[in-house]
This record gives structure tokens, C-alpha cells and sequence, in this order.
């Protein structure tokens, strides 16, 4: 049984920061395709940024040279640190793991989610 959890959201002033954490648990490979994505109410979840096979990092335009993507194998999580926050960066933050073409957004396993509120 996989299971994400998320952590580390809350409210933040504009040019703040924030850390995320998505903690694993269950039979997920440490060199999975993992992820963060977004959503904000009344629009489609959005990538964020996601960490290859190989470990090679991939970021949305709008996040590019503000937000990290990393993860501690040692300790099976997953984060996602977040600088020079931004309103338009508020939404529910979630993770997900495990590369499937035929599952939503094309991830296997998803956590539940944490808001992140910049104002």
C-alpha cells in the first residue's frame, strides 16, 4: 500500500518562503518519476515541478528560479522548497509518484494535498 503525505503549507506574506514535504511510504522505487503539481478552485491542476528517473529536475516557466525540487531517499520524502512566493502561487500544493501514461495527469499515486496561501 502507497501513501503520500503532504506538509509544510500555510499563509505567507508575498516574498516569503515555504518548504514542502512529501513524506512515502509503500513500495515506490527510489529513482520514480515523482512531482508536484497545483491546483486553484475552478481550474485544472497545473505541473509544478518534477524530479526524472535520473534525478534531473523539471520546472513550470512560472516557477523557474523560485521553487526547488528535491528529494531525501534516506528519509523516502520528497520537497518542494518555494522562494519569492507570489499570490498567483497560491493553491493546493499536491505530490505524486510513479509515472503512468493511463492514470490522471499521468501519475500513479497521489497525497492529499496542502494549501499554500500567499497574500
Amino acid at each position: 500500500h502507497v501513501q503520500l503525505v503532504e506538509s509544510g503549507g500555510g499563509s505567507v506574506q508575498a516574498g516569503g518562503s515555504l518548504r514542502l514535504s512529501c513524506a512515502i511510504s509503500g513500495d515506490v522505487d527510489t529513482d520514480s518519476c515523482m512531482a508536484w503539481f497545483r491546483q486553484v478552485p475552478g481550474k485544472e491542476r497545473e505541473g509544478v515541478a518534477a524530479l526524472d528517473s535520473d534525478g534531473s529536475p523539471m520546472y513550470a516557466d512560472s516557477v523557474k528560479g523560485r521553487f526547488t525540487i528535491s528529494k531525501d531517499n534516506a528519509k523516502n520524502t520528497l520537497y518542494l522548497q518555494m522562494n519569492s512566493l507570489k499570490p498567483q502561487d497560491s493553491a493546493m500544493y499536491y505530490c505524486a509518484a510513479v509515472r503512468d501514461l493511463t492514470a490522471p495527469d499521468g501519475y500513479k499515486y497521489w497525497g492529499q494535498g496542502t494549501q499554500v496561501t500567499v497574500s
